[in-house]
């Protein structure tokens, strides 16, 4: 009789799955924790610098969701509702282009922080996925990038 004994990788994935909502999954390959972006979920990463004000004003207007941190990179990440690109103009884009904010496209996949990432500070949790499951809608995340006053760099 075999038994299967769940890696602390796939402990840490079904948690995300079952207590925070967050339909992710491992990858064979990288050993990492993806989730993909589309109907339901979305993406936005943009500099440390940028980040923290944008959560402080989500924060303000009862819309802030789970955030995560790219330390070494600088980045931060916010989950979002649903990616649309066609419901920011072209001048929303190119705010965020010169803001180094990023958008990530339906199709794609992001990784989220594992419990090796977070105890060796690679990437880790600034808001917490807890929030059973609610994210600010995406344009919510662009507006405050938008509205962060001057560019910060």
């Amino acid at each position: 009789m075999t038994t299967f004994t769940e890696s602390a990788l796939e402990l840490h994935c079904r948690r995300y799955r079952e207590r925070d909502l967050l339909p992710a999954v491992v990858d064979p390959v990288s050993q990492r924790i993806l989730l993909h972006i589309g109907a339901a979920y979305g993406a936005v990463t943009m500099p440390t610098e940028l980040g923290e004000p944008v959560l402080q004003r989500l924060r303000a207007a009862g819309s802030a969701g789970p955030v995560f941190a790219h330390p070494r990179a600088g980045r931060w990440t916010f989950l979002t509702g649903p990616t649309r690109h066609d419901e920011f103009p072209a001048a929303a884009a190119a705010e965020l282009f010169r803001r180094y904010t990023t958008v990530a496209g339906t199709g794609s996949q992001i990784v989220l922080p594992s419990a090796e990432d977070e105890a060796s500070g690679y990437r880790l949790w600034v808001a917490g996925p807890d929030t059973y499951g609610t994210r600010p809608p995406q344009q919510a995340v662009i507006d405050a990038v938008c509205a962060s006053g001057p560019h910060p760099f």
